[in-house]
């Protein structure tokens, strides 16, 4: 079962490299992306390979917790997405080894409103932050982002881990918790991948 999830990933972004072949740039990144549509067809979907990153958090440590369309792949969703986005407990410590992480991959940081961020421990400690990497975009989150009604603090504490054949772990919220989540969001695209979540 656990060969099937990563499998899964793989072959999401095989398939997004065929997707995303010869296709112009527009500009639009993962912030700007259509509600229906997604991420995929952002410009940060050429390229998409989340996994140096996650392998990155993985050897420095750092717990963090993959969420978003990258978690609905995991869980068999067919849909490809553009960006990661995670979810982390906001400890300091944590924030350390994240700074570690990040830094390892040449990412860059920047705010809601898209000005840069210094890459450190204290951009972390924002209740989220986005990124930018060579292989992936996307939003860093802690339990202080408002979530509504949804405890994510709870959803850290029981998420599963699987093992990447390139010896690293991934940690991914739960298909329960993941439709939680794209319930409350509510975009068009969210509530298509909750049925399809809920069918699985």
């Amino acid at each position: 079962m656990a060969d099937d999830m990563v499998e899964r990933l793989h072959e999401a972004l095989r398939r997004t490299r065929e997707f995303t072949a010869g296709r112009l740039a527009t500009g639009l990144s993962h912030e700007g992306a259509d509600d229906t549509v997604g991420t995929i067809g952002t410009d940060d979907a050429h390229g998409f390979d989340p996994l140096p990153l996650l392998r990155s958090l993985h050897e420095a440590g750092a717990r963090v917790v993959v969420i978003g369309q990258v978690a609905g792949i995991l869980h068999g969703s067919t849909e490809l997405t553009g960006d990661l986005d995670l979810l982390w407990d906001g400890d300091p410590v944590q924030a350390q080894l994240l700074t570690a992480a990040f830094r390892a991959v040449g990412a860059r940081l920047s705010d809601g409103a898209g000005a840069s961020v210094p890459l450190g421990p204290d951009a972390f400690l924002r209740p989220k932050v986005q990124f930018a990497s060579p292989g992936a975009s996307g939003d860093c989150c802690t339990p202080a982002l408002p979530w509504g009604s949804l405890a994510v603090a709870d959803f850290l504490d029981r998420a599963q881990t699987v093992a990447d054949p390139g010896g690293f772990e991934v940690h991914y919220v739960r298909r329960a918790d993941l439709i939680r989540m794209r319930r409350a969001v509510g975009r068009p695209k969210d509530l298509r991948r909750a049925e399809e979540l809920e069918r699985l």
